[in-house]
Order: structure tokens, then C-alpha cells, then sequence
């Protein structure tokens, strides 16, 4: 259990480290060999605040207490003795990382774990540098650390598993999205990124086209936001020109070795100059796309072929990282496998690179998995929705795969608890709104209840499991992912739960079980709370009304879902009522959403025996005053309905009713303008 951090480097990778794991709630120790480098990294993080305040991210006493838990400390020797991870975030110099972990490995304790920030310097040869090797891991993290969600964790031959566990449950719980990859050179963001950018510079040398003109098409064919000169522009051209010199010694690469204007560019101490002529002509825009393509696809196969991660983790890599549209094998589905092949293939033979057999050549589309499983020696099954780059929104790829996990989990005889956790700060942040406004467009309604009745039968699985399930509510979890949470036996969150059926307000009703077990799980007031006026419950409301049934701190979450499998399944998993009836919220739902208000409610006015100018009162009116009336109205029939009939036939009349609310222009209405990220305007049909 990892609690207190002492981060190696005050710069602005260390001190960004430092700002986001006390931001999280970790004890930090900011380390450097003086005071004015120890200072200058508190003016950094007191800089980082003071942009978060005026954009009020965080509140004035929020702020404070982020920088009261990070203590500056001159010289590695003085890093305390007990602290659990210590991360190195120094520049890329093997003896000078050397030299470092000697020290921390005479002068820390036994329990604590060594990690490099690294982007590129072996792992196992660092670990041998230490007595502690099975406590020694690599960490790549991206920058800004504060903002960008990735961390590539990289074991080496001697990491335990005891630490890697340790790592990860870190890094989830500071809402990183993580990839485990070998340790080999660039990792995998910067094996393929690095000699992207690289090959920018030589389409410049060549005189193909100019920076602007490359960045233009390279932003519009890889769908991003900034350009390769644009971004070494804003990182600095001597970290692109040191990573490629590096990959290229140690991959046997001339190609990737830094292209002579980057190199001449770099002795100058001088930036890149990107005019505003951004058009060039069609066969130099052509050039442009395939070179860098098939340089991306071409290196991204070789990441795979040599099992450094899989598919989807670079796809994952390149969104949530560099945050690409896509990442480079959709990228390849997108304009056809057989076209993104021949790229590779001509980029290929420039370079020297050896194309895999299984992407020469190749025609068929790539198929993901977002669903990982892993069952440990205790039966305990982990179901990893892994599509954090979309808040793990579930799609009708997503829903299909749960199915095939479940019917085989549920059938395993190994298996006496399935756990369902989300990849990233997100649980499940409902489903695909997208696919929606896209039926809806094509007036295929049929595919819309096509689709919830496959969740229906996903989440049916869930609730008729044979084993007890358990859903890590630990972050944000919307629509269908509460709704899939409610499915499950037991619901286990932290401080950073979030909860919310958002439907209301966009036109529709929770059509995957909501309205029938939120009704069971917490009461029919509590539930109206919840449903119709789309209230946001936090933790503390979440456990008091039931929607989560443990709340612990993040290092708790393994040993009570250890636990709660050894407890078995609920005598009781639809109390109907609130777990606390004193929390305030409880106490007010009872009140205000009784039967008889609900007519005073739906109307809009203001139940009698309550004050107009409570603010809780024009809260819970003007919430539902925004939603849509239609979907307002079905809602509340369905609650009702939940109190009369069993689980089945409810879920059944959440499935008789979708014809109904996507006939609405409300509906259209409310998904378009989420899509759009505009206030919906109902007209109440």
C-alpha cells in the first residue's frame, strides 16, 4: 500500500509528479541537491495552482491544502527511510540515474520501491544497479503529469508482482489511464511518435514542403490539434533530437537517427519557423500522408510483433498520451488495411525496418478487444473495461464483448467472484451517445432496441450470476454504467465516486434497469431524487442512499473486495430503502418526492408546505424543469411501476417504452445537443 511519494527532481516533470500525487491525497517529499532548485520547483507548483484557481478548478482552501502535503527536501541522502515509492524524475543520463538509486537503495527502507521516470534508458539495467531489484520498476510518464492521463509502467526481469500491484493501484488512484509494456527501446508512445517526428524533419530536408505545409496535412490526416514542428516547438527540438539519436543507436536504425536540419537547428539553439502558408500542392500533401502513415504503421506492427504491448494498448497510447483522434490501427481500419499495408510496406523497405507477416500484405480490418479478464489463484475474476480514451462508454462492440465474458465466467467452475472496474479516472460514463444520434439520423430505431436489449441481457447476466458480483464504482459512473453498477451484488467506491442518471436531461430515460433497481435498491423517493431530476450524488449521499454499498479509502478497495468474496452473496440486495434515512439528502427526497407532491412536481410548481425560496427546493424544480418533459413523464411512470411489478417485468416495460421516447424530437433534440455540446431546447414532444 502505497501512501507517501518522495519524487527525485524539483524540474517540471518532478515537480508536476509531486502537484498531482498530493493533489490526490499522498504525503510528498519534492527532492533536489539545493534549496534553490527544491524552491524553484514550489514556485512551479505555486504557479500550476494559481492558473487552477483563476479557472476555478480548485478552491482557494483546496490549493492550500495540496501544497501543505508536498515538504521540499535538499539532497537525496534525506529522503526519509520509511516512505513507500520513490520516483525518480531526473534527465536522461544512466550515470547520473546510477548514482542516484545507490543512494536511495543505502538510505531507504526495506518496503520502499524504486521507480525511474525514463522515456527511454533500460529498466533491467537500471535494476542492477540496486540491491532491491524485485522492488525497482520503470515509469513513463507524460507531460504535463498533472494533465495527461497516461503512465507507461515498465516492469524489468526482477520486478516481484507484489510491487507492480502496488504501482498500478498508484497510478489508479491519481486517475491514470496505465499500459505494462516491455522494456525495450522508446517503450511504446515514443517507439513509434519519435520517428514520426523525425520524419517531419526529413520531408522538410527534402524539400517536399514547408513546416506549416507538413503540419497542415499531418494535423488533418491524423486528425490532431498540433502539428510535429509545432509540438517540438512547444517541447523543445533537443528532447526530439536526443530521443531519436538514442532509438536509433539502439534499435540499429539509421532512418531514425535526427534528421541534419533538426540536428544543425538544435546547435543554433533556435526554434522552427512555421508561417501562415499552410496549402501545398496535391502529390506533396499525398507524400506527406504516406510517408508519415506508413512510418506509424509500419513501427506500430514491429510493437506488436515483439509483444511489447498489444493493439489496443498502443491505440490507447497514442489517444490518451498524444492524444490522437485515433490511434494508428484504427487509423488503419479507417482508410482500409490494405492501403495502410502498402504504406508500411514502401516506408518499410526506405528504412530497412522487417514488416510482420500478419500486417503484410494485409486486407482484413483489425478487430479490438476493450474487455480484458484476468482470474487470480482465489477465483476472483477481474472484468477491466478498457476503453478509458472514451470514459469506457459502452458501445455495441463493448456490450458484445461483456456478453462473451459473462457467459463464459458464469459457466467457470474456477470463478467464484466476478469484479467489474472501469480503466482510468471513469467507471462507466454511460453509453455511446454517438450511436444514438446516428440511428436516429438513419431512422433505425430497430438498431437502438437492438442494442438495449443486448445490454439488458448483459446486465441480466450480471444479476442472475452464480458468483457474487462486485462493480468498483471508484470514479465516474453515468447512465448505463450505474446502471450496469446497480446490477451487480455489491458496489465498492471511494472518495472520487461520482454518480448520475443524466438521461432526463438529454431527451431520454435509463433504459438498462434504472428506474426499476434504483426503485429496489433505495426506495421510490430516493430514486426520484436520483432519475428525474438528474441530481450529481457524491460518495458520502451515494452510501447513505445505497447506490454504493462500501465506502473506503483507494488503498482499501483490494482487501475489501477480498472480503466481500469471502462474505458471499447479499441476504438482501433490494432493501427499498436509503442504508442511512438520517443523511440529509435521504431525509429531503423522502420529504420533497413523496406521492404526494409528484403532481405539484411534474407541473413545475412548488409542492405545498414548502418554502419557494429554499434553495433546495428551486434546485430539484429547475433541474427538472431543464430535462424533457416526455422522458420526465416516462420516467416517473416507470418508477412507479417498479413499486407493482417484479424485476422482470419492469426491466420489460423499460423496453416497451423506447419506441415511444426516440419517436420524440426531444430525444433527437437532447442527444444532438450533448453530441454538440450545446444547452438542449425541448418542445415537449
Amino acid at each position: 500500500m502505497i501512501e507517501s511519494i518522495a519524487i527525485i527532481g524539483a524540474g517540471n516533470m518532478g515537480s508536476g509528479i509531486a502537484q498531482k500525487s498530493a493533489t490526490e491525497g499522498f504525503l510528498v517529499q519534492m527532492v533536489d541537491r539545493e534549496q534553490q532548485w527544491v524552491d524553484k520547483g514550489h514556485g512551479i507548483i505555486e504557479n500550476f495552482l494559481g492558473e487552477a484557481l483563476e479557472r476555478r478548478i480548485f478552491s482557494p482552501d483546496k490549493a492550500e491544502e495540496i501544497k501543505r502535503r508536498i515538504t521540499g527536501v535538499v539532497g537525496n541522502e534525506n529522503v526519509s527511510p520509511d516512505t513507500d515509492l520513490v520516483i525518480e524524475a531526473v534527465f536522461e543520463d544512466f550515470a547520473l540515474k546510477q548514482e542516484i538509486f545507490s543512494t536511495l537503495d543505502k538510505n531507504c527502507g526495506e518496503k520502499t520501491i524504486l521507480a525511474t521516470n525514463t522515456s527511454s534508458l533500460s529498466v533491467n539495467d537500471l535494476a542492477q544497479q540496486v540491491g532491491r531489484k524485485d522492488k525497482f520498476v520503470g515509469m513513463h510518464w507524460f507531460y504535463h503529469p498533472a494533465k495527461n492521463r497516461l503512465v507507461e509502467i515498465i516492469p524489468a526481469e526482477t520486478t516481484s508482482q507484489e510491487t507492480m500491484d502496488a504501482v498500478e493501484q498508484y497510478c489508479k488512484t491519481m486517475g491514470k489511464v496505465i499500459i505494462v509494456c516491455k522494456d525495450r527501446p522508446g517503450f511504446v508512445v515514443n517507439r513509434f511518435f519519435v520517428p514520426w517526428i523525425n520524419e517531419a524533419c526529413r520531408l522538410l530536408e527534402e524539400g517536399v514542403a514547408t513546416a506549416a505545409q507538413i503540419d497542415a496535412v499531418a494535423c488533418r490526416e491524423f486528425r490532431i490539434g498540433l502539428g510535429p514542428f509545432g509540438l517540438m516547438n512547444l517541447t523543445g527540438p533537443t528532447i526530439a533530437l536526443h530521443s531519436s539519436d538514442y532509438l536509433s543507436e539502439q534499435l540499429s536504425v539509421p532512418r531514425f537517427a535526427g534528421a541534419e536540419n533538426m540536428r544543425l537547428l538544435v546547435e543554433k539553439g533556435e526554434m522552427w519557423e512555421i508561417d501562415e502558408d499552410t496549402e501545398c500542392s496535391e502529390g506533396a500533401a499525398r507524400k506527406i500522408k504516406e510517408r508519415l502513415m506508413g512510418q506509424a504503421f509500419a513501427v506500430c506492427s514491429q510493437i506488436v510483433e515483439e509483444g511489447i504491448c498489444s493493439m489496443e494498448d498502443v491505440d490507447r497510447g497514442a489517444k490518451v498520451g498524444l492524444r490522437w483522434t485515433m490511434g494508428p490501427f484504427e487509423l488503419a481500419n479507417s482508410i482500409g488495411v490494405a492501403e495502410a499495408s502498402r504504406m508500411a510496406t514502401e516506408y518499410s523497405n526506405m528504412a530497412g525496418l522487417e514488416l510482420p507477416r500478419w500486417f503484410s500484405g494485409r486486407s482484413e480490418p483489425f478487430d479490438f478487444s476493450y474487455v480484458d479478464v484476468d482470474v487470480d489463484e482465489a477465483g476472483i475474476a477481474t472484468v477491466l473495461i478498457n476503453r478509458p480514451e472514451a470514459m469506457n462508454a459502452l458501445n455495441v462492440t463493448v456490450v458484445g464483448q461483456l456478453g462473451r465474458v459473462m457467459e463464459d465466467l458464469n459457466s467457470r467452475s474456477d470463478v467464484n467472484t466476478i469484479v467489474f472496474e472501469g480503466a482510468g479516472k471513469a467507471f462507466v460514463a454511460g453509453a455511446d451517445v454517438k450511436f444514438f444520434v446516428d440511428m436516429i439520423a438513419e431512422d433505425s430505431f430497430n438498431r437502438i432496441e437492438e442494442f438495449t436489449k443486448d445490454g439488458h441481457k448483459v446486465l441480466n447476466m450480471i444479476e442472475n450470476s452464480p458468483h457474487t458480483t462486485i462493480a468498483l464504482t471508484t470514479g465516474l459512473a453515468l447512465g448505463g454504467g450505474l446502471e450496469l453498477a446497480l446490477s451487480c451484488d455489491y458496489r465498492v467506491g471511494t472518495e472520487k465516486t461520482m454518480l448520475r442518471f443524466p438521461e432526463t436531461s438529454i431527451g431520454i430515460y435509463p433504459g438498462l434497469g434504472g428506474t426499476q433497481r434504483a426503485t429496489r435498491v433505495c426506495g421510490i423517493e430516493a430514486a426520484r431524487f436520483a432519475v428525474l431530476a438528474g441530481n450529481f450524488i457524491d460518495a458520502p449521499t451515494a452510501r447513505a442512499l445505497g447506490f454504493i454499498t462500501h465506502l473506503v479509502d483507494p488503498s482499501e478497495v483490494s482487501d475489501t473486495v477480498s472480503m466481500v468474496a469471502s462474505s458471499g452473496k447479499p441476504d438482501d440486495k433490494y432493501p427499498g430503502r436509503p442504508s442511512d434515512p438520517s443523511h440529509p439528502v435521504s431525509r429531503m427526497s423522502q420529504v420533497f418526492y413523496s406521492d404526494t407532491n409528484m403532481g405539484a412536481i411534474l407541473s413545475g410548481e412548488v409542492p405545498e408546505g414548502f418554502d419557494p425560496e429554499d434553495k433546495n427546493v428551486q434546485r430539484q424544480l429547475k433541474s427538472i424543469s431543464r430535462a424533457a418533459p416526455v422522458a420526465v413523464r416516462l420516467a416517473s411512470d416507470l418508477l412507479d411501476k417498479a413499486l407493482s411489478t417484479d424485476l422482470a417485468a419492469g426491466l420489460q416495460l423499460e423496453l416497451d417504452a423506447l419506441d415511444e421516447i426516440f419517436a420524440t424530437q426531444d430525444a433527437c433534440e437532447g442527444l444532438t445537443a450533448l453530441v454538440e455540446g450545446r444547452r438542449p431546447e425541448y418542445v415537449g414532444s
